[in-house]
């Protein structure tokens, strides 16, 4: 299992990736094989700062409820070249990464071993 200390650095690093993998990858071309993962990157970041865990800052929403994002964000990446018609451009960076991200939710634990830090006031 993946500790929800080591799922949250994951996150960060994910996000910065997914925001520039369009770049990295050449496929910056300004359609949705672009916004797609760029919008979900940001997403998983911001989404991270306001979870319950060890690496949240603002512990806004659940472990649970951070991993059912996350499952819905990799399915959607993984499938999205062929729901918005792009995949004769681009395909296997979102299919893999968003596949991946399917793995990483089932394989992450749902309850943080330490808890998490109270936002100050």
């Amino acid at each position: 299992m993946i500790s929800t200390r080591a799922h949250g650095t994951l996150d960060y690093v994910m996000g910065v990736v997914l925001i520039l993998a369009p770049f990295l990858f050449g496929f910056a071309t300004g359609g949705a094989e672009m916004w797609v993962p760029i919008i979900l990157g940001a997403a998983v970041i911001l989404y991270s700062l306001i979870t319950a865990y060890e690496r949240g800052v603002i512990p806004g929403i659940s472990m649970r409820t951070h991993l059912w994002l996350d499952g819905l964000g990799g399915l959607f990446l993984a499938l999205s070249p062929w729901l918005l018609g792009f995949a004769s451009i681009v395909f296997l960076p979102h299919l893999i990464v968003g596949l991946g991200e399917l793995i990483v939710v089932f394989t992450t634990e749902q309850v943080p071993q330490e808890r998490p830090r109270r936002a100050a006031v």
